[in-house]
């Protein structure tokens, strides 16, 4: 079963609402569905949370290690709680789909993501990814100021709408049927 939620992003008010924090924005939501507080646990250098009900088990992690580094919060994380690649569901924002479009998918490359590459180099690649749309500037030269500036209005509706769709597949998440979310995140009506 899914044990580890990890919403990618980078620590403090400066980067609250920028795109490259999609992935904290899915935590919080969830944690906010779930009724779960997240509170700073400097052991494992992240604000955590945990979700706990008689036939499921499992924890929120927002890495508080910036970006570059989310892996080795990661690492700290589940070396403490024994958890393998496996058990991690990561979420986080994907220049390679527009705004609005949310993927799940397991394993794979790393697309330039450092967040990515870093927990790659730390666990593996056999983790689970939850990739929330934000759109390209179309020119890779712009992707560092792009990702670290706020959506436009119209992609925050979008990011928003997108968001809401993949918390109503959080039933299918807990139950480990990837299968069902997959169908129901990528077939939109």
């Amino acid at each position: 079963m899914m044990r580890l939620l990890v919403g990618l992003g980078n620590p403090g008010r400066r980067y609250e609402a920028t795109r490259h924090n999609a992935g904290f924005w899915w935590v919080d939501s969830i944690a906010d569905e779930l009724g779960v507080g997240l509170s700073s646990e400097p052991r494992f250098q992240s604000e955590v949370g945990r979700y706990s009900r008689a036939d499921f088990d499992c924890w929120l992690l927002k890495p508080a290690t910036f970006m570059n580094e989310s892996g080795r919060a990661v690492r700290v994380f589940c070396d403490f709680y024994k958890l393998s690649a496996s058990d991690i569901l990561v979420v986080h924002d994907e220049l390679d789909l527009a705004p609005g479009v949310i993927k799940l998918k397991r394993g794979g490359g790393v697309a330039g993501h450092n967040g990515l590459r870093d927990i790659a180099a730390h666990m593996g690649k056999d983790f689970w990814r939850l990739r929330i749309g934000i759109g390209h500037p179309g020119v890779r030269d712009e992707v560092a100021k792009y990702v670290l500036a706020p959506p436009r209005k119209e992609e925050a509706a979008l990011i928003s709408e997108a968001l809401e769709r993949s918390l109503a597949v959080w039933p299918q998440l807990m139950r480990d049927d990837f299968e069902d979310a997959m169908l129901k995140l990528h077939t939109r009506a």
